[in-house]
């Protein structure tokens, strides 16, 4: 009998390699970047830039992308490098599908290599938009976000006709519904936009990752206004204190939150937060 338990162990182990049946795993790798593993095991990366100086894993002599062991889907915010990341050498490693604005989708294809054959109109996505990936277990919606997104053009010389920056569509944040797990919000990167009141309306989500650095985005107290405005049941911050020039502190964050009565957690690079169905385990 021991025997056979042993055994059942071991399958459900080997099916699911880093998640637990039923769960839903959201790991934070530093910036913006989070991995979210589903109770299928299917796993998104959203905007994969590992080599982030606050990912707990990153040394300058280590390769990044070899330490990524599966990757189905890459959901890229925006065209700014530090959204964009490694999606390049992890779409070719993984075989991963990209999940972005077509005109991103496009550009990432012809300037940056990625894989045109892993994205399509299965993925390529624009506002207000939804799609069902992974046999339907996640619904991606892409939502407004209030900044820039030119990619940086890594053929640009000094004729004008090779620019610094092309076109990278409009910048985007994500609502991520996971069937029998929770509802994630990620900003990307934004300012405080009214219409967030809508999303909170339409999708109320169980998790928001809300970007707070300040400087190129919505700073700590606007990002504490995001997340009641977006009735998250739960507030996490993101995308501070990556660099000298973003926010440090996210004291301003907690207060606001706590005054608005929105439940907060302050989460480390290299946390995972763990979901059974939308309720998040202690």
């Amino acid at each position: 009998m021991k025997r056979i338990i042993t055994l059942m162990l071991s399958t459900l182990f080997l099916a699911w390699g880093h998640s637990w049946a039923g769960d839903t795993r959201i790991t934070w790798h530093g910036h913006a970047t989070f991995e979210i593993v589903t109770p299928k095991g299917t796993v998104l990366l959203v905007d994969p830039w590992f080599k982030n100086p606050k990912n707990p894993k990153f040394t300058k002599d280590k390769d990044m992308v070899a330490a990524v062991e599966r990757a189905d889907y890459l959901l890229v915010t925006h065209a700014h490098s530090d959204h964009i990341g490694e999606s390049t050498p992890i779409g070719k490693k993984t075989g991963a599908r990209l999940v972005t604005n077509p005109e991103l989708g496009k550009q990432m294809a012809k300037l940056m290599d990625f894989p045109s054959d892993q994205m399509g109109y299965d993925t390529l996505m624009n506002m207000g938009g939804e799609i069902h990936i992974a046999n339907n277990e996640v619904t991606v919606v892409m939502v407004k976000a209030d900044h820039s997104s030119g990619l940086a053009n890594p053929f640009a010389d000094d004729s004008k006709d090779n620019p610094a920056v092309v076109y990278g569509g409009n910048p985007a944040g994500f609502v991520i519904k996971v069937s029998g797990g929770p509802t994630i919000y990620h900003t990307g990167d934004t300012a405080y936009f009214g219409d967030m009141k809508e999303i909170g309306k339409d999708y109320a989500p169980d998790l928001a990752l809300l970007c707070a650095g300040d400087h190129f985005t919505m700073g700590p107290a606007k990002a504490a206004e995001a997340a009641h405005a977006v009735q998250a049941k739960l507030a996490v911050p993101m995308h501070y204190g990556t660099f000298p020039i973003l926010a440090q502190s996210m004291d301003d964050f907690f207060a606001k939150t706590k005054a608005l009565g929105v439940k907060t957690h302050h989460m480390q690079p290299g946390e995972t937060l763990v979901y059974e169905g939308k309720q998040r385990k202690m």
